[in-house]
């Protein structure tokens, strides 16, 4: 049987590919029921996308089936195993706290994986409670509707689901589960414990399920283990190089939260940059800046470099040729993220026809916004407004010498009303700031979500210029 077969329905319409893999890759699971499940946000938009419009009137319904109370027909809820580098060391991992009820098929006969974040323990759990507070589940509720509004491919929320139960952190706090959507939860985590601790023969199941999925082009490649490398790098490459384009920083860049399908994912200590300085961390445990904002494609990299090394034995059967060809593939990647990054700096700027020496330029307005901490946001909305802003940078003469050539650049390039209307897509007027979303937060735990709502409508477009 094909595991990735399609099909077309306005219902629960599950085709659950991933637990026809290794019984190794997964643990058969059902969510912990819960005992007073509310729905505080529910994402009709997305629901309609899904094909579960059926299901969005019935407040009740829905709580069942977001808590983990009520299973939905054709589900087969499992918990994934997966290893990973942490902050550089390798770990056994595995969904601790999320159980993958199935794959749904959407009405476009696109897969959706539907998670439930904080719905209780796993075999994976490794003594956790397995569960989620209000709180961190509202807060990846909003920054990835963020994210996806600014358009960068990311995982997205479906629900909240209130448990009426408490969850014990460092204070007592109300308890909730996340409905996560993604195209998979494949990371490149998964690859290493398939490497690690599954059989060869595993592995290359592996792969061609992956590709299958995924990456169905390269399925007919004459090394299709090494188009995979190249694919997920330029998949990577264009996701961190979106997120360098809002300011975006993920925060924990491990690499069990490096998706396969270049999608963001996991929202943990994660935030928007305020004044640009490209050291910006926002983990409280990363005291070294491995995670930092201008460190991300360097990371990024590394990650690749611990993927690769799981594909090796399917890149040729001659280790040293497998190592020499994914090392090619590799040492690629500076030249290739450059110049992506640059092609994303021009348009921020308007620059429709980028010549050589438009990098000096975006290398000099950068080192302008990091000498007067300029706010990173709101520098380029100033400029896509044609305004000034009301910091250190637009009030000194060497940002206004700066401005002057990037004027005459642009109106010499084509006109400054296009110029403008290029930038009108790329600078967004609105980000979830932290201190926002915190004070949104905040409000919303105590039952006052009138401001979280704000926010989210204001999300919605970040481009309504």
């Amino acid at each position: 049987m094909n595991m990735l077969t399609n099909g077309n329905s306005q219902t629960w319409n599950f085709q659950n590919s991933y637990i026809e893999l290794p019984a190794k890759l997964f643990m058969k699971q059902l969510p912990i029921s819960v005992n007073n499940p509310q729905i505080i946000y529910f994402n009709k938009g997305l629901a309609k996308e899904l094909g579960l419009e059926f299901i969005s009137e019935n407040q009740t319904m829905v709580a069942d089936y977001f808590s983990g109370n009520k299973i939905p027909e054709g589900s087969a809820p499992i918990a994934q195993a997966y290893a990973g580098h942490q902050f550089g060391h390798f770990t056994m991992l595995g969904d601790g706290r999320v159980i993958l009820l199935g794959e749904q098929i959407n009405p476009d006969n696109k897969r959706y994986d539907i998670q439930l974040k904080g719905s209780g323990q796993t075999p994976y759990s490794r003594g956790g409670d397995g569960r989620a507070t209000l709180s961190s589940m509202l807060r990846e509720y909003i920054i990835s509707e963020s994210i996806h509004h600014l358009g960068i491919p990311t995982t997205r929320s479906l629900a909240v689901t209130q448990t009426g139960e408490k969850v014990y952190r460092e204070t007592v706090n109300d308890g909730a589960v996340l409905t996560r959507i993604a195209s998979s939860h494949i990371r490149v985590g998964t690859f290493e414990y398939v490497n690690n601790f599954c059989s060869k023969e595993d592995l290359q199941i592996f792969i061609k399920y992956v590709i299958d999925r995924h990456y169905p082009e390269i399925s007919g490649a004459d090394n299709p283990a090494l188009e995979l490398l190249k694919v997920v790098m330029l998949r990577q490459i264009a996701l961190i190089v979106n997120w360098l384009r809002v300011g975006f920083i993920h925060g924990v860049m491990n690499t069990d939260n490096m998706s396969i399908a270049g999608e963001t994912m996991d929202y943990g200590p994660c935030a928007f940059m305020n004044r640009y300085n490209p050291r910006t961390v926002f983990s409280s445990i990363d005291i070294n800046g491995r995670y930092a904002f201008g460190n991300q494609s360097t990371i990024a990299h590394w990650n690749l470099a611990v993927f690769a090394s799981t594909l090796l034995p399917f890149i040729s059967d001659n280790k040293e040729k497998a190592i020499q060809l994914a090392e090619e593939t590799l040492n690629k990647f500076p030249e290739e993220f450059s110049m992506n990054w640059y092609q994303m700096m021009y348009k921020k700027l308007g620059i429709l026809k980028p010549i050589q020496e438009d990098k000096v330029l975006v290398d000099m307005l950068l080192q302008l916004m990091d000498n007067h901490q300029a706010d990173y946001t709101n520098t380029f909305a100033a400029l896509t407004l044609n305004k000034v802003s009301d910091d250190n940078l637009f009030s000194s003469s060497k940002f206004n010498e700066w401005r002057k050539q990037w004027e005459n650049r642009t109106n010499h390039i084509d006109n400054r009303i296009n110029a403008l209307k290029l930038m009108q897509t790329q600078n967004p007027l609105v980000i979830s700031r932290n201190h926002l979303v915190e004070s949104a937060l905040e409000n919303a735990i105590k039952g006052n979500k009138s401001q979280f709502n704000e926010l989210l409508n204001l999300i919605s477009k970040p481009y309504n210029y």
